[in-house]
């Protein structure tokens, strides 16, 4: 019983070009709820900008967000799985890489994002599953 990426990726995710002005980005963001936006010119993702690029490239270097582009602060050389990838397999690429974000991908095309976030509510749920199978498979026949 594996989970794959392509069935728990969140196809739901913040896109936006990478003229976008960071200060305007960041209203989004913080109107979506998210904590990342992924830069793309509506086909091909360029780079990722989180709440660290924030910190660390405007904030703390003392920019005016509303002068910077978030293609100026993403981060590029996106992380990606393919869709078939089992969810072990994406954690630890995770874990290895330092990220807590990974896109997924089939044929080239974004299915969707998974979060470190994505990771944990999946795990207890396949933890289950996993512990059901066992009992069964360990239980006397009848």
């Amino acid at each position: 019983m594996v989970l794959f990426a392509k069935d728990v990726a969140e196809p739901a995710f913040l896109s936006l070009p990478r003229t976008t002005n960071a200060l305007d980005a960041a209203k989004i963001m913080k109107e979506k709820h998210q904590g990342f936006v992924i830069v793309s010119d509506g086909v091909v993702p360029e780079g990722i900008v989180t709440e660290w690029d924030y910190l660390s490239k405007v904030i703390a270097e003392g920019k005016d967000a509303s002068q910077v582009s978030i293609g100026e602060i993403m981060t590029t050389g996106l992380i990606t799985v393919k869709g078939s990838e089992g969810l072990e397999s994406v954690a630890k690429i995770m874990t290895e890489r330092g990220v807590r974000r990974v896109l997924v991908l089939h044929d080239d095309k974004i299915l969707g994002v998974i979060t470190s976030r994505t990771i944990l509510a999946n795990l207890g749920e396949y933890v289950d599953q996993v512990s059901t199978t066992i009992a069964r498979l360990q239980a006397p026949p009848s």
